[in-house]
């Protein structure tokens, strides 16, 4: 993860003379829509000529697609800017623009990065769409210590919005790790680590996934102690899941290690 590890160490460094926020942490567009994505300071930008954008796809590297000088205003992107906020707005958006948009600005030839937008283009949902949800299994689990519950969305053509609620109360934002097969769709694994007596105390807990703009999602909802089948299929059902996961998260991790580089400048 080196691009997130050059976030948080520019952040670390410059962070004490300027901080970008981006509020939007997640935005819904229709295609062929134009999109604004907002990044701000409480310092001076400096009319945004040391601005930049970069557009992070699922699973690939990090690239700047915009450098917002006044003479390079034009085309599908441009840049509004304010004393102390700056606007990327894209033209004609298509569901191959959505992704995680940062935005950064230039200081002593380092650069100093936002939190990211993710931007969700039209409908992510496909006809082999699904979503599991994974919990730890009630027996042999400890009293102490966290629990790891992962919400799983298979065949997706672009990012999704994932929130976690536990008896009704929203709760911070998973991890998301991801995977794209060779036909070009995505699975996502959105993962929350809860204390242990949180995750033993009978609440519940949903995974809420939403693949556009028009309201409509899907949950699944889960508690502690969950239901399994018994018997010799109960141990098959816990063979084959452990398999498929440790299959799954090697294949993610390398994946996530060789997508990200750090990034270059326009």
């Amino acid at each position: 993860m080196i691009f997130a590890e050059y976030l948080v160490l520019s952040s670390l460094v410059l962070g004490v003379r300027l901080y970008l926020y981006q509020t939007q942490r997640i935005q819904f567009v229709e295609v062929s829509d134009t999109a604004k994505i907002h990044c701000s300071s409480k310092e001076n930008l400096e009319g945004g000529s040391s601005m930049f954008w970069y557009l992070r796809r699922e699973g690939e590297t990090p690239t700047c697609i915009k450098r917002c000088l006044d003479d390079q205003n034009v085309g599908k992107f441009a840049c509004k800017h304010e004393t102390h906020s700056s606007t990327l707005e894209i033209s004609n958006i298509q569901k191959t623009e959505s992704g995680i948009y940062y935005c950064a600005f230039e200081y002593s030839s380092y650069l100093i990065f936002g939190n990211g937008t993710t931007l969700i283009v039209g409908d992510s949902y496909t006809n082999s769409s699904w979503v599991m949800f994974l919990v730890p299994f009630p027996r042999g689990t400890q009293v102490t210590g966290t629990a790891n519950l992962a919400c799983v969305i298979h065949g997706v053509s672009s990012p999704v919005h994932v929130s976690w609620s536990v008896s009704g109360e929203l709760q911070e934002q998973g991890l998301t790790r991801s995977l794209r097969a060779r036909d070009g769709s995505l699975t996502l694994i959105n993962h929350i680590s809860v204390p242990m007596d949180t995750w033993t105390s009978g609440k519940n807990f949903t995974c809420e996934v939403k693949f556009n703009s028009s309201g409509s999602s899907v949950k699944k909802s889960t508690r502690y102690p969950a239901a399994h089948p018994s018997g010799c299929v109960a141990q098959m059902l816990r063979y084959a899941v452990a398999i498929s996961l440790v299959v799954l998260m090697v294949s993610l991790s390398l994946a996530w290690s060789h997508c990200c580089s750090t990034p270059a400048k326009c």
